[in-house]
């Protein structure tokens, strides 16, 4: 039973409405444009922009915008990917009006003055020094652009010293023209509300933005060949991460690849990667899959840190793991074990709220219809044992890219 409802403006804008009996409401803007829609020479421009929305608008300086929900208590922030733009709040729901009253002014009335854009400048200058300094978080940012080499996926989304200081103001204008389609957007609110007031409100709010259907043109990229590389670094211990182009969203394998990578290496301590490489051996603190589908590729990966002497074991525990689920179907228990596991899962993550009105936001853009509980866990228990022995076949192969970061002698 389809427990949600869509109402779309005339300026193609679409509004999604979860109901919920709580007093708080949960509410996101979500644009499909980010970080891969840049020009080449423009990297992180998504990101400053998302940065900027806060700090003036026509009628607003920075102050008003910041404590405009923050002073009725409400929570407000926002976030860039490779391909979306969010900005989401959580509330009491008598300020909803407040929050999409808010919501248009910065996306849609924001005037990035000039003073502002050199102050934000250097907070995102600082925040890539920062992530920099942090192995564990650059290493997947250099992952990526092994595995997408000379494509935009393969750029960090926070840009380069070099690229963020040479923006202006008719970039990111020329940006949000090319990228902002309102076609391409949602207001999404999970809340004790009525559809008919939720639609009025987007009415008033969003319903004169003036329609932009501009079509963006997102080039797919080639296929990885695979290679290993090691970066010495002035680390105290080894980083590494090995992984593959992957399933896009709308594959029919991607439900089973969630699958194998929740019984690799997902959340919680009884995953095999975890089991057998921390637990077994004691080798390394955190050891984690993950991956993460896009319009048209997607990203494998498994990461570990651990010390420099250790981390030759540790690679061919991962690889020996990995040729298992290569060469021997799943027994039933196992199967069944890994299917219940995943599904209660997916099931307690409906508890974060904000995080799920922004997983159907993202889901009406990418398929234009939002998948039920009962269909997703339908979907994860059709997987079978077969199917499941030829995902890690195609993914789990010897194409694998492998990034190491290796401590200074």
């Amino acid at each position: 039973m389809i427990d949600y409802q869509v109402h779309t403006l005339t300026n193609g804008m679409r509004i999604l409405l979860k109901h919920s009996s709580s007093t708080i409401t949960h509410c996101c803007f979500v644009v499909n444009a980010g970080s891969r829609d840049e020009p080449e020479d423009k990297a992180g421009l998504a990101h400053f922009i998302e940065h900027l929305l806060f700090k003036e608008t026509e009628t607003r300086n920075t102050n008003q915008i910041l404590n405009r929900l923050e002073l009725v208590g409400a929570d407000l922030n926002a976030y860039t990917t490779k391909e979306y733009t969010c900005i989401h709040a959580s509330l009491l729901k008598q300020h909803l009006e407040r929050t999409a009253d808010l919501f248009q002014d910065i996306l849609f009335h924001s005037t990035f003055p000039q003073e502002e854009l050199e102050k934000e400048r250097g907070v995102i200058l600082d925040e890539i020094a920062s992530y920099l300094d942090q192995p564990e978080e650059a290493i997947q940012d250099d992952f990526e652009e092994l595995l997408f080499k000379d494509h935009v996926l393969g750029k960090n989304i926070l840009g380069t010293p070099e690229t963020v200081s040479a923006m202006d103001k008719w970039d990111i204008q020329r940006f949000m023209t090319a990228n902002y389609n309102t076609e391409e957007m949602v207001f999404a609110v999970f809340g004790d509300h009525d559809l008919k007031k939720v639609v009025k409100l987007a009415e008033k709010y969003f319903g004169s933005i003036e329609p932009n259907r501009t079509k963006k043109i997102r080039l797919k990229p080639t296929e990885s060949a695979g290679e290993k590389l090691s970066v010495y670094r002035p680390i105290s211990q080894t980083h590494c991460i090995i992984g593959n182009q992957a399933y896009p969203s709308a594959h029919q394998h991607k439900t089973g690849l969630l699958l194998l990578n929740n019984l690799l290496g997902g959340m919680g301590m009884s995953n095999r990667l975890n089991l057998e490489i921390r637990e077994k051996y004691g080798i390394a603190y955190t050891i984690e899959s993950n991956y993460t589908p896009l319009s048209d590729t997607g990203i494998f990966s498994i990461y570990f840190g651990t010390d420099a002497e250790k981390a030759d074991k540790a690679l061919r525990l991962v690889h020996k793991e990995l040729k298992k689920l290569r060469d021997q179907k799943l027994g039933t228990l196992q199967l069944h074990q890994a299917k219940q596991k995943f599904i209660g899962q997916i099931a307690l993550a409906e508890e974060n709220r904000i995080g799920l009105i922004i997983s159907m936001a993202k889901s009406l853009l990418d398929f234009g219809y939002v998948d039920t509980l009962e269909q997703v866990f339908a979907k994860i228990n059709a997987c079978t044992a077969e199917q499941l022995l030829g995902i890690s076949n195609q993914i789990f192969d010897n194409r694998l890219t492998t990034l190491l970061f290796v401590p200074k002698d």
